[in-house]
This record gives C-alpha cells, sequence and structure tokens, in this order.
C-alpha cells in the first residue's frame, strides 16, 4: 500500500519532461504557489475534459500567483498527442512519471484493462497545491477517474489562503 502524502509534508521534488519540449520542477521553494494536476492519461476522455476546463481557467490561476502543470505516466507520444488533440489551452503537460514517483504522492495506481486503454501502469487523479515553501498545503488523492475536485473552488480556496494567511489545514495526528 501507498503511503499518503501528508498536508504540510514537503512535496516530492522532480523534474519531468514537458510536451512541445523542455521540462517542468515540482515542488521546492519557489516564489509563487503551484498547482499539480495527475490526470490518468491520453486514454482517458474525462481528464481531457477536465484539464480542458483548467486551461480555460490558466489566466486566473497565473492572477492568483499559481503556476500550472499537468502529469501523467504517459510516454512521449502520449503526451505530444494529448497536447495537440486536447484543448488544454497554457497548461503543460508533463509526463513520463514513475511508479516510485506516484508513490512519494500517494497516488493510488492502477494497471490497464486492455491493450485498448494503455500499455503501462498509471495513476488515479490527484491535485496538490504546493505553497512557495514547496509544502503540500492542499491535497485531493482519488481512486477513480469520476473523482475530480471543483476548480472553481480550488482557485478561490488560493485566493483565501494567500489573503488571510490561512494556516494549513489537516496535519493534527
Amino acid at each position: 500500500m501507498t503511503a499518503k502524502l501528508k498536508s504540510g509534508d514537503q512535496f516530492p521534488e522532480m523534474r519531468l519532461p514537458k510536451a512541445g519540449g523542455g521540462e517542468v520542477a515540482l515542488g521546492g521553494a519557489r516564489d509563487k504557489w503551484q498547482m499539480v494536476v495527475v490526470y490518468r492519461g491520453k486514454h482517458c476522455p474525462i481528464c481531457s475534459r477536465y484539464l480542458a476546463k483548467l486551461g480555460g481557467m490558466a489566466d486566473r490561476f497565473a492572477a492568483a500567483n499559481t503556476d500550472l502543470v499537468a502529469i501523467s505516466a504517459d510516454t512521449a507520444e502520449q503526451a505530444e498527442a494529448s497536447r495537440a488533440e486536447w484543448d488544454v489551452g497554457a497548461v503543460p503537460l508533463a509526463y513520463g512519471l514513475d511508479a516510485e514517483q506516484m508513490r512519494a504522492m500517494g497516488l493510488y495506481i492502477s494497471e490497464p484493462r486492455s491493450d485498448a486503454e494503455t500499455d503501462h501502469a498509471f495513476p488515479e487523479p490527484g491535485l496538490f497545491v504546493i505553497n512557495p515553501e514547496g509544502q503540500a498545503y492542499m491535497i485531493e488523492i482519488a481512486n477513480a477517474p469520476f473523482i475530480r475536485p471543483d476548480l472553481e473552488q480550488i482557485l478561490g480556496g488560493i485566493g483565501f489562503v494567500q489573503e488571510k494567511g490561512y494556516p494549513i489545514r489537516g496535519t493534527a495526528e
């Protein structure tokens, strides 16, 4: 069983290649907030719709001092196809997430049901809001494709915590 990342923990630092070239850095101290959306992969139509909604809100997240990135275990070819076919706007699609990285984030991992789905293990959805100190501030981890946090509510929450200095919640043992 995968241990779950706890609120307030340092988000695991990692670098992943990005569709279109370059790479993205996850976690670590930075001058902005970061929201990492874990998606199942090219095979998932729910992911496509969710990331399209996120892409349509990218400017609003940027105005809230929050960088966005969507990550998956997809191959370079799958990520490039998603980037070309999906309407994700300015949201970078990073790929190549491996099982060790998935476990470090506490994600649920699934095996494909058939070759028509995909050809590798993949993460179920997750969403992490990371504060500038690199701490996991908000965490949503799902075990099925049907559970997705409301992006409007997340955006409003980010604005609230930045304005009010609201503490990280869920840290009591």
